[in-house]
Formats: structure tokens, C-alpha cells, sequence
């Protein structure tokens, strides 16, 4: 599969199916595992409490030597594992769990006398044979869940990508129209505008038209936002007022592209336009302990008004898709009604360190 969207292939997700193993978090993720097998490995043999205890704790630091082990190696030798292809990969990651496994039961059976391993003596041969047989096992499964993971990313990045070329595709008709109608009215009146506002049409389309793979930052996004409203201001008059309530936010974050301006669409296409009154469309940001929170919130309209107004979800799903995929699990669009209003809320995580 070619380059996903964002420019992903740097992190793996098109090279190989490993995650970094020297990510503080996977790292917590292998220590907790290993002592969960650990458990289960002396419950099966373990006779009284007393018995359990004391083989628990020579097991898990057996087990856990095994499994950071494993995760070191397969953190240092992550890049080259990604150029071997993804069968070799797993395959080579596989036996050097093995090797560390080996590694450590040699280690063990010369440093603990073997009785203390099992509920009844065994030679040193068997015991290497036994870590060997479950670590296999072990290594085996979660390599397949680890490949199983990464076909699942890059099924959602590659859905992410179909639904943004269709958001692009979908560009409203009417938008264009209207706001070159606009721009033809203000030519005479206003020609300094005009061609303000044929900057500003161009700056949208040239990032509605841009390759998925492309990124941009926060900074740019609140630019392209400021530019749609100013051309949707000149078209709806007074029945459009916008309110930019933005702390001090780290304009150098990245996005996707076109994350804003879709949201800021919404707003205006189901909350102002079917009004005859119009209303104001707030856009509030703040920084807080590592978050980016946004919230974009308009007038809900009369139903009879807004009769003909579907809902179109395409781009709320295709914003809240393309975030997940640009910072899984860490981001989040959420929508609300908030004092008789209908509000669009996104948290994003910044400085981001992707997989």
C-alpha cells in the first residue's frame, strides 16, 4: 500500500507492522502483560498460598527479564525490521523473542537452582525447553495481534482518505456560486475587496484540492477559516456575525488539512443561513495542560426554517475519522446542544508524538 494520509510511512504504518517498542506506554503495556502471564503460570502449579507467593515472585522476574528483553531488541532493531518486509519482519521479530527467551533460561538455570521453577525438579534442558515452548506461543499470538492491529490502521487511514476525496468532491455548489456572485457585484463598487475576497477563494480551494498525504498546522487552519467567513460575511451581510474568542494557542500544531473550515461550513449552512434573522457563529480555542480545545457553536434554527436542511454528516465524520487516524486515542470531536445552541467541540493533543 503507497503513503497513507498524513505522511505516515516515516512512522511504519506503510513499512512495517511493528510499534515502537520504546514508547514509554507500550512499554508499561508489556510489563503488566508479562505479569498477568506470570500469574497465570504459577496458578496452574502453584499447591498453597504460601507456595504461590514465593513462585510468583522468582516467575515474574524471570518473565518480565524475558519481556523487556524482547521489547529492547525489537526497539533498537525496529528500522531494520521495517525494510525486511512484513513477513520476514514477523518472522525475525518472532526469533528474537525466542533468542532473548533462550538467552534468559540459560542465564536462569546457572544462577536459581532448577527445583525452584516447577512444582518438581527438572534438568536445566527442560526448563530452556519449556520457557522456549510458551514464549513461542506467546510471541507468536501477540505478533499476530500486532499485525492484525496494523491492517486495521490502515484499512481506517485508507477509508480516511476515500471519505476526504469525497469531501473534496463535495465542495457545495452553491458556495462557489454565491460567492463569485459576490465578487462579480463588489468589482465595481469595491474592487480592493474583490480581490481580497478572489484571494481568499483561491487560499480555500487550493487546500480543499490538496493531496491527502499533506499536513497543516493549527495556525493555517484558523487562516482558512478566517478567510471562508470573510467571504460567507460579505454574502450574508449582517445576518452573519462571527465572534474569534482565541486565547494564546500554539499556531505550529499539526492537523489534517481542512479541519476547520468544513465545521465552520456546517455552522453557517445549517445555523444561519435557513434563519431569517442570521446569528453569530462563535469560535473559542484555549491551551491547557498539553490539549488544544476548540469549540465552534451557532444558532439552532426554527424547525420550520431548516424544513429542507438535512443533516449532512459527511464532513463531521470525515473530521472526527482523519483525527483518529492522525492521533489515535488521543483526539476527540464531540457535538452538543448548549444553552438552545448546537455546539462542535475538539480536543487534540499537542506537542503530539505519533506512534
Amino acid at each position: 500500500m503507497g503513503e497513507g494520509p498524513h505522511g505516515r510511512t516515516a512512522e511504519g504504518l506503510a513499512t512495517g507492522f511493528l510499534p515502537s517498542f520504546c514508547r514509554v506506554g507500550l512499554v508499561f503495556a508489556v510489563v503488566v502483560s508479562a505479569e498477568l502471564l506470570a500469574l497465570v503460570l504459577v496458578l496452574g502449579a502453584a499447591g498453597s498460598w504460601a507456595e504461590l507467593w514465593q513462585r510468583l515472585s522468582l516467575l515474574s522476574l524471570y518473565v518480565q527479564w524475558i519481556a523487556l528483553g524482547s521489547a529492547a531488541m525489537l526497539c533498537l532493531l525496529r528500522p531494520w525490521l521495517q525494510g525486511l518486509g512484513r513477513r520476514l519482519e514477523g518472522v525475525v521479530a518472532w526469533l528474537l523473542i525466542q533468542g532473548v527467551a533462550a538467552a534468559v533460561a540459560l542465564a536462569a538455570t546457572a544462577l536459581v537452582p532448577v527445583s525452584d521453577w516447577s512444582a518438581a525438579p527438572v534438568g536445566g534442558g527442560a526448563l530452556v525447553a519449556r520457557t522456549l515452548g510458551v514464549s513461542g506461543i506467546v510471541g507468536a499470538l501477540l505478533l499476530r495481534y500486532l499485525y492484525l492491529h496494523h491492517q486495521w490502521k490502515q484499512q481506517v487511514v485508507a477509508e480516511s482518505a476515500a471519505r476526504f476525496e469525497a469531501l473534496q468532491a463535495r465542495i457545495r455548489p452553491h458556495f462557489l456560486f454565491n460567492s463569485m456572485n459576490t465578487i462579480a457585484g463588489l468589482t465595481r463598487s469595491d474592487p480592493a475587496l474583490a480581490e481580497e475576497l478572489v484571494e481568499d477563494l483561491a487560499d480555500l480551494f487550493r487546500a480543499s484540492l490538496a493531496g491527502t498525504e499533506q499536513r497543516s498546522t493549527l495556525g493555517r487552519e484558523i487562516e482558512l477559516g478566517r478567510r471562508y467567513l470573510a467571504i460567507e460575511s460579505q454574502r450574508l451581510g449582517g445576518r452573519l456575525r462571527v465572534d474569534w474568542d482565541l486565547e494564546e494557542l500554539p499556531q505550529q500544531a499539526p492537523l489534517p488539512i481542512l479541519v476547520l473550515q468544513p465545521l465552520l461550513e456546517n455552522a453557517v449552512y445549517h445555523g444561519i443561513e435557513p434563519s431569517a434573522a442570521g446569528g453569530l457563529v462563535r469560535i473559542t480555542g484555549r491551551y491547557r495542560r498539553g490539549r488544544i480545545n476548540l469549540g465552534i457553536r451557532n444558532p439552532l434554527p426554527d424547525q420550520a426554517e431548516d424544513a429542507h436542511r438535512s443533516g449532512n454528516r459527511l464532513a463531521v465524520d470525515n473530521v472526527r475519522q482523519r483525527l483518529e487516524a492522525m492521533f489515535p486515542g488521543a483526539a476527540s470531536l464531540s457535538e452538543g446542544r448548549i444553552e438552545g445552541d448546537f455546539q462542535v467541540r475538539l480536543v487534540l493533543p499537542y506537542p503530539w508524538r505519533p506512534l
